[in-house]
């Protein structure tokens, strides 16, 4: 069977710079089904859902919904929901855990605080508090967007939480469809795809030790896309996995005037003082293709394609 996500990995389309852009993910347990519009078409009260998308607009946030993997059976509103805030920023990566009887509590959250990596706004408002347990691994399993991520996805969670890997969720939407089975990990805020068991289990034991799998790595959410095809690229050239290692600290669209297709410089710090610029040009994945299962209309779906990397000297720092 042909799916936008058989296509895509024939086809050998990259993937670096694909992850959805997030500073902060706010993640929201409801059980049940879920439609394409999660927030809206779930079994959560539409009139919340659309309360939580206004208050998140333009702030950072990115609010998802997650359920335990497995049946989705919903027998009713559960008593206890589990909340989770975390930021991806480096230097200020952080991953906070509450519970709550009352999804209303969340309008009470400071979505601009949260956003900026303030998480007092979490604490206060439902008795948030550093999440101790394994890290999160965000499987996106919601066939009403596309079925790739029923039919790749869900068999993923599914045999993560049967083998015992613990932090194992399901979640409405990370982007990407062509690329399932995808993941996002927190407190880092890498997404990988076309993943498999053992290389989420890898992922996983690295982010425990504070280090990043780069094999599968869409990038990071903390930074626009052509900022995590730079990051990721200064990662493979200096052989550096450590997590709060590389930050983007500047990114430029250079100056076309022949027509041709978006390119930006991007400035790539490292924490002991080294930097990089990396050119990052805009191509297109061809030949043209379904870019979901949800169309036949075909596309050509952009890309960021590292150009050059380049370690800068002093002097160039300083002009």
């Amino acid at each position: 069977m042909s799916t936008c996500a058989t296509v895509s990995r024939d086809l050998g389309e990259p993937i670096s710079g694909t992850a959805a852009t997030a500073r902060t993910w706010l993640l929201l347990e409801q059980p049940g089904p879920w439609g394409a519009r999660a927030l809206t078409q779930s079994h959560l009260d539409p009139a919340l859902g659309r309360a939580l998308e206004a208050a998140a607009e333009n702030t950072g946030v990115r609010i998802a919904l997650i359920r335990r993997a497995g049946r989705h059976a919903d027998s009713g509103t559960p008593s206890l929901r589990q909340v989770y805030a975390a930021h991806t920023a480096p230097g200020n990566t952080w991953l906070r855990s509450a519970t709550t009887t009352d999804p209303q509590r969340l309008l009470d959250l400071d979505f601009t605080a949260l956003g900026a990596g303030d998480h007092r706004t979490f604490d206060a408002a439902l008795r948030g508090h550093p999440h101790t347990g394994d890290p999160l691994a965000l499987v996106c399993t919601n066939g009403k967007r596309d079925r790739c991520c029923a039919l790749l996805g869900r068999p993923l969670a599914a045999e993560l939480a049967a083998s015992g890997v613990g932090g194992i969720w399901e979640v409405t939407h990370l982007g990407g469809h062509r690329f399932s089975p995808t993941v996002l990990v927190l407190p880092y805020g890498y997404a990988y795809g076309r993943v498999e068991a053992r290389t989420v289990k890898e992922i996983l034991h690295g982010v425990t030790e504070g280090r990043i799998v780069v094999e599968g790595c869409r990038g990071s959410s903390a930074w626009e896309r052509p900022g995590q095809a730079a990051e990721l690229a200064v990662r493979a050239a200096a052989g550096e996995l450590a997590a709060d290692a590389l930050s983007v600290v500047r990114t430029e669209n250079a100056v076309r005037t022949d027509g041709a297709a978006a390119r930006w410089e991007v400035t790539v710090a490292h924490t002991d003082g080294r930097h990089w610029r990396v050119v990052v040009a805009q191509g297109a994945s061809l030949p043209p293709r379904p870019e979901t299962c949800g169309t036949s209309v075909l596309g050509a779906p952009a890309r960021m394609d590292v150009v050059a990397v380049r370690e800068l000297t002093v002097a160039a720092l300083a002009s």
